[in-house]
């Protein structure tokens, strides 16, 4: 049997999956992308400094991820780099879209599934749907509010959210007051006490210290009333644990920049660590509704040309890979590549799952505040926010950052002082991939692969947990 599901609801952007069902299972899945954007194109023959304003609007959840691997790529072509202020307030807006992120996803995206009729025999349904329910739970009511609270550190900061332009090559335009500088610290102890008394029921030290599954569930067992622990209490009984594993291969390309390296180190697992070269990426164009000269080609070459007839086309994604390897991207790939305890040893009993990568969205908010909290003390008024440099007119510069939901590239070429090509690859670009020249499919496309289809489900619900758990941002999945 064969079953196209889509559109899909609390998804940004379009998504739609094509499943061939075998004896109540997913035996094959094929994933589509079916909105073309067209922002490189767009790109082509403006003045690299015009990308600036751009990129922000290739999505308005992530858009500060957007502009910060522009800025890191013009940093890199003009020779650049941010003062001590400058990186810290760059770290800090990032940080603030990618928790508000982690946050959205959880209680808006991903929880309320867990109130749908299909569950209503489980034992924690009705407490469930109270709480999560979309739009009318509970959990929205107080967790809406405490994310605007957050994000006002992006008035400080960036002036304003989305599409800010407080983000440039040489750090910030944004220098921050000493006034604001206590603001800013205040605001963040009210967001530490909410995840505190709310998501977690303890301390973020406490959470970040876990090291082992079976810490996790004791954990669970002892904060019963938290929000993390109803969802570990699902997971347990419906084995999410054991729903949606793809490659087991994790790709990051470092999170937050420190003074030496990053807060989360850049680099692949597969199997083990090895260190991140961006050489060995390349895009596949084989199954997209696009053309070209070479089916394979490194970013910095690619071309976005679309080609709604190419025979072999079911998307607009492209297929990126690491050494011709399909790649996960995500909270999850970053914590497997930078080596959190936990994190490993999830992985290591169950691989990359539901499960697991909800957890991993979550630590991330326990590791990340108490950082923030140390670069907003360490904001000096009065000294320079933004260092300042020459474009060349010739010039070719990648800047690679991590968003909410993984691993985002932008690859630049100047020529005679104009943008020649510009080439993303975002982290759904990876996540959604179609399969490549070599029949390989992508990661969501191997995660859906077993994954139940109960009888006469037409849109089943163990397939949006899957779907979801991947946290898909569609509209930036194709540029």
């Amino acid at each position: 049997m064969r079953l196209v599901v889509g559109p899909f609801n609390r998804v940004e952007g379009d998504l739609e999956v094509t499943l061939e069902v075998e004896a109540g299972v997913v035996r094959t899945a094929w994933v589509n992308s079916p909105m073309f954007r067209g922002f490189e194109r767009i790109l082509s023959g403006k003045d690299p400094l015009d990308a600036l304003v751009f990129v922000p609007r290739i999505c308005g959840i992530c858009s500060v991820a957007q502009s910060s691997a522009c800025a890191q790529a013009l940093a890199a072509a003009i020779g650049v780099e941010a003062p001590e202020n400058g990186r810290l307030a760059a770290n800090l807006v990032l940080a603030a879209e990618n928790l508000a992120d982690h946050l959205t996803h959880f209680y808006l995206f991903f929880m309320p599934d867990f109130a749908r009729e299909a569950y209503r025999a489980r034992p924690w349904f009705d407490g469930t749907t109270e709480r999560f329910r979309a739009v009318t739970g509970s959990a929205a009511a107080e967790a809406l509010p405490a994310r605007m609270e957050f994000l006002r550190l992006m008035g400080f900061l960036a002036g304003k959210w989305p599409h800010t332009l407080s983000i440039q090559p040489g750090g910030s335009g944004r220098a921050v007051q000493a006034s604001e500088r206590i603001r800013l610290i205040a605001l963040l102890r009210r967001f530490r006490d909410w995840l505190e008394c709310v998501l977690f029921g303890a301390t973020l030290e406490e959470v970040a210290a876990l090291e082992k599954a079976a810490a996790l569930d004791a954990w669970c067992e002892a904060h019963p009333g938290s929000d993390f622990a109803r969802f570990l209490e699902i997971a347990r009984d419906l084995d999410l644990h054991r729903l949606g594993r793809a490659t087991d291969r994790f790709i990051s390309y470092g999170a937050y920049p420190l003074a030496q390296g990053h807060l989360f180190r850049a680099g692949v697992w597969d199997g083990g660590l090895h260190g991140l070269d961006p050489g060995a990426i390349s895009e596949d164009i084989s199954h997209a509704w696009l053309a070209g000269d070479e089916p394979v080609s490194h970013p910095c070459s690619g071309v976005t040309a679309p080609d709604a007839d190419n025979a072999g086309g079911y998307t607009w994604c492209k297929a990126p890979r690491w050494n011709g390897r399909v790649m996960e991207t995500g909270a999850l790939a970053r914590q497997m590549v930078h080596g959190h305890p936990l994190i490993r040893d999830l992985v290591a009993h169950d691989g990359g799952n539901v499960a697991g990568r909800v957890v991993a969205r979550l630590l991330e908010l326990a590791l990340v505040v108490p950082e923030m909290e140390r670069w907003a003390r360490a904001l000096r008024p009065g000294e320079p926010f933004c260092s300042h440099g020459e474009l060349p007119r010739e010039a070719s510069a990648a800047g690679l950052v991590e968003a909410a939901r993984g691993a985002l590239g932008h690859w630049l070429e100047v020529s005679a002082g104009r943008i020649r090509n510009y080439q993303i690859i975002a982290p759904t670009t990876w996540n959604f991939s179609p399969r490549d020249r070599d029949g390989m499919p992508g990661a969501l496309e191997q995660a859906l692969a077993g994954t139940p289809v109960a009888p006469g489900e037409r849109v089943p619900v163990a397939v949006q947990h899957v779907v979801r758990s991947f946290d898909p941002c569609m509209v930036c999945t194709v540029h």
